[in-house]
């Protein structure tokens, strides 16, 4: 994000954030996981591929008897995904999340390109998480937008943040945020552990862990 807490500004065209050094620790990131999920909105917007760039470190994979790609995840309660994206026609295999209502609709337009998964009448987080790990998936790498990571923090689903400030300011209010409004498990009563702090070039990376859903105090409620 930039230093006040965009991951993109207000035009058509992607903001760049990170400098080459970080995206490759990204793609490190990407290699070490299981599954990369990314939200319909970010993947309207963006357009990513969502690979491991690195040869090396799919050829790792391999030898560990994986794919060379982790499973990429999207979710979408519209159904309105375009089957010439690029995310359907890159790496390795792709699931789509959705409302069960959504589910005929979105095996015709995308034609066999995803694993297309109801979750009864709307997307609810906890029950993709378990169909998630009940396919072998322990780690999951969430790349966005902001509404995923919203509800993934306010929800307490998350084992750790990695959190990449840009030297820059955005300053425009039309752009999207890190995080939107919501009730989250953090506050001042309930701060969350730094367990790294590193310099990327002109990249401050922050590692924070926090409170998961688990974790909670007993008389939380969902968010």
């Amino acid at each position: 994000m930039s230093v006040d807490g965009c991951i993109d500004d207000a035009t058509d065209k992607r903001l760049l954030l990170s400098n080459a050094a970080d995206f490759d620790r990204v793609d490190e990131v990407r290699a070490q996981s299981d599954a990369i999920l990314i939200g319909a909105t970010t993947l309207r917007r963006d357009n990513p591929r969502l690979l491991v760039n690195s040869e090396e470190r799919r050829a790792a994979r391999v030898a560990r008897g994986l794919p060379a790609y982790p499973l990429k995840v999207t979710l979408t309660s519209s159904g309105n995904l375009d089957p010439a994206l690029k995310f359907w026609h890159h790496g390795g295999e792709k699931v789509v999340y959705c409302p069960s209502h959504v589910v005929a609709e979105l095996h015709g337009r995308l034609a066999g390109l995803a694993e297309v998964v109801g979750l009864g009448g709307r997307v609810n987080f906890a029950t993709m998480l378990d169909h998630l790990g009940a396919r072998g998936v322990r780690q999951l790498m969430v790349e966005g937008g902001t509404a995923i990571h919203t509800q993934f923090l306010a929800l307490g689903l998350a084992d750790e943040i990695h959190l990449a400030v840009a030297p820059f300011f955005v300053g425009n209010p039309a752009a999207p945020r890190f995080v939107g409004f919501a009730r989250f498990p953090q506050d001042p009563m309930h701060r969350m552990e730094l367990v790294e702090t590193r310099s990327i070039g002109d990249i401050a990376l922050l590692r924070y862990r926090p409170q998961r859903a688990d974790e909670l105090p007993a008389t939380a409620e969902p968010r």
